[in-house]
């Protein structure tokens, strides 16, 4: 596993809003303990900033694309950055 730490933007499309996904990625990413947040977004899609370990991360961003059992994700866009360290947890933003 790669043990490196990294952050990662994700957006997300499909049919992600109104069916609990934000609080599936939230729940995934305790899970991961992994640290950041998921918002929704006017265009319907829904935008994660996540940081953690890269190996980490990849799983997670593959629950992800599975998804809650209301939504149906269609796409995940994976924009990867350094490691900044500034979240203390994983929140939703509203």
């Amino acid at each position: 596993m790669n043990n490196e730490l990294v952050s990662a933007h994700l957006l997300i499309s499909g049919l992600v809003q109104g069916v609990g996904y934000r609080w599936f990625v939230m729940r995934k990413a305790n899970e991961y303990h992994l640290k950041g947040y998921v918002r929704n977004l006017y265009t319907d899609d829904v935008e994660v900033e996540v940081e953690g370990n890269k190996g980490l991360i990849s799983e997670f961003v593959n629950e992800l694309r599975i998804g809650s059992r209301s939504a149906h994700v269609t796409d995940i866009k994976i924009k990867w950055g350094d490691y900044q360290g500034k979240y203390k947890n994983f929140d939703i933003k509203f």
